[in-house]
């Protein structure tokens, strides 16, 4: 078992407002995914589910450094992601269970999610698949002259795809306004880094096309949100891309379907002990900015929530028979018209 740094301590140098946001959001992440591991188990939720729990502090910390025009795009473990970024819980919810109303109108599922409206360009079941449309959106911006960033959000092990590569080289040669976020948690599915990267330095191989990189520790949302607050800054002032590894860990399987043979519990529940929601909840209660009733309370409405996003699912519509074949074919145009 590799050595494992001690728990996130120290004083939380936010206001009480934005804590109490960024403890919020982890906990809303926390147990939207709880309450999808039993839907699966129930079979109301199917298809692949990837949990995100234990990494719910680099959604959080990230997101809430940047700014509501920015584009997002994601991996197919982005329900956080999506929720912190703004998708009211009840559309994600909808899309997990195929239905009408979720975000994707219950075609993409749990790993597909999208919405235009908050700039969250997916979702992406293909390993490494969002790197090159992170960079095309950048450029799209750069050629307008708009003042956004793109946030690409990835785990190490895209970072053994050629595209991580070719888009790290066109976004450094080019200097677009992307924001290259890996998040780190040590396992590609059930490959252990040292195991599939000859460079485990993450931040040297992304050194070695000219990006400036930041290596921060992922299961300290205070730590991620201002390394992130700071990466963007360079990025939006027109110095080019930046890299930034989150160091973190999954708590649960890769997906539903892993039987997890490949790693010690006791590697589990070391990293448990460094888990982002108690950590930070108890340096918040250390300072006087919560109390127990207070995050008691907190947890409750959380929980009305995801009981709500639930009903709401439960109640949604099938896609009609009649409109499966909608959006998979350009009608074509008659001749001489």
């Amino acid at each position: 078992m590799s050595k494992i740094e001690p728990p996130p301590a120290g004083p939380v140098p936010f206001e009480r407002e934005l804590s109490l946001k960024l403890l919020g959001d982890m906990l809303r992440i926390r147990r939207l995914e709880e309450k999808a591991a039993q839907l699966y188990g129930e079979g109301k939720i199917r298809g692949f589910l990837h949990l995100y729990i234990g990494e719910e502090a680099v959604a959080t910390g990230a997101l809430h450094a940047l700014d509501g025009e920015d584009n997002v795009v994601a991996t197919y473990r982005e329900h956080g992601h999506a929720l912190v970024r703004g998708v009211p819980m009840q559309s994600i919810m909808a899309e997990m269970y195929g239905k009408r109303e979720g975000c994707s109108r219950g075609r993409g599922g749990s790993m597909h999610l999208f919405d235009a409206r908050t700039r969250l360009f997916g979702g992406n079941a293909i390993v490494g698949g969002g790197l090159p449309l992170a960079v095309g959106l950048a450029l799209a911006d750069a050629l307008q002259r708009r003042q956004r960033v793109t946030a690409c959000f990835f785990g190490e092990g895209a970072m053994a795809e050629g595209a991580f590569h070719e888009s790290l080289n066109l976004a450094a040669l080019w200097k677009l306004p992307v924001l290259f976020c890996c998040e780190n948690n040590l396992y590609a599915m059930g490959t252990a880094i040292e195991r599939s990267e000859s460079q485990t330095d993450l931040c040297t191989k992304a050194a070695a096309y000219g990006v400036p990189t930041a290596s921060v520790d992922g299961q300290d949302v205070v730590a991620v949100h201002e390394a992130t607050r700071d990466a963007q800054r360079e990025v939006r002032a027109g110095r080019g891309p930046f890299f930034v590894e989150y160091r973190t860990y999954r708590f649960r399987a890769h997906s539903m379907f892993d039987p997890e043979l490949y790693r010690d519990k006791r590697e589990i529940e070391a990293w448990k002990a460094r888990g982002p929601l108690h950590t930070f909840s108890a340096r918040l209660k250390a300072e006087g900015k919560l109390t127990e009733e207070e995050f008691l309370d907190l947890d409750r409405k959380v929980g009305a929530e995801v009981d709500q996003a639930v009903a709401f699912a439960e109640s949604g519509a099938w896609e009609p028979v009649e409109d499966l074949a909608r959006d998979l074919y350009a009608e074509e145009t008659p001749r001489g018209t």
